[in-house]
């Protein structure tokens, strides 16, 4: 496999591309279709964060409106603390349809996230969970007939810190675990963009589903990371080899 300027997998019905460049330029590009695609992200936070080339401290007004721009909106899913997630609803003057609370233990000022779900509704009943009461009676016959609970409204889902299996050479990836419900709950015959591709994880999701995907990322660094671990998935799932 040769990484570049854009790489692409085509397999039966899943389409895989990714893109290194900048995500408001490459989408004009794209010429999408905003009623086919939804986009799911885990954007930077603009806190000033040190990324390998991306300069993370843009004027608030014009981070959130950056953010606007690139959703214009479609029917997208955003990751992000609590206050930002209001005052990015306040710029497009619209509410999301349902958030999700992703929490976690760390030794930080921040315990959580949350996850913003704009112009599409998610259906927890497609991904299972454990029951959290598995010692009700009614329950452990559910347990037995191998049933499985819906998603709640509350993950407790642990970040990616440096000692987890899945850590790359990114600073700030995401779970797979957290990906996998988003993609897992969402509508069907949809393209999923991540505008933020950062180390891949959001692609790994979508091949787990088979869910069509385009990932931009702006550093070549991430963006090569995000291109190995798309092909190891790839690798593994549909057992090709390149």
């Amino acid at each position: 496999m040769v990484l570049g300027k854009g790489w692409g997998f085509l397999r039966n019905t899943l389409m895989i591309k990714t893109i290194l460049g900048n995500n408001i330029e490459e989408l004009k590009k794209l010429e999408l279709d905003y009623s086919k695609v939804i986009f799911v992200t885990d954007p930077p936070f603009n806190i000033g964060y040190h990324y390998n080339s991306y300069k993370d401290n843009m004027k608030e007004a014009d981070y959130f409106k950056y953010l606007a721009e690139l959703f214009k909106g479609s029917k997208h899913v955003i990751i992000h603390y609590s206050e930002d997630l209001y005052k990015y609803a306040l710029e497009i003057n619209q509410a999301p349809e349902k958030t999700v609370s992703w929490v976690y233990n760390s030794n930080t000022a921040k315990q959580h996230r949350e996850i913003a779900f704009f112009n599409v509704k998610p259906d927890f009943r497609k991904v299972g969970q454990d029951y959290k009461n598995p010692k009700d009676k009614r329950i452990q016959k559910r347990i037995a007939e191998g049933k499985k609970a819906r998603l709640y409204d509350w993950w407790e889902l642990n970040q990616v810190k440096n000692v987890s299996a899945e850590k790359t050479e990114h600073p700030c990836q995401m779970p797979y675990e957290v990906m996998r419900r988003i993609i897992g709950i969402l509508p069907e015959d949809y393209t999923i963009v991540d505008p933020f591709m950062g180390s891949g994880t959001t692609a790994i999701a979508c091949i787990e589903f088979g869910r069509d995907f385009i990932g931009i990322e702006i550093d070549k660094k991430y963006y090569d990371i995000a291109c190995k671990r798309i092909a190891e998935k790839i690798l593994i799932h549909y057992d090709v080899n390149y």
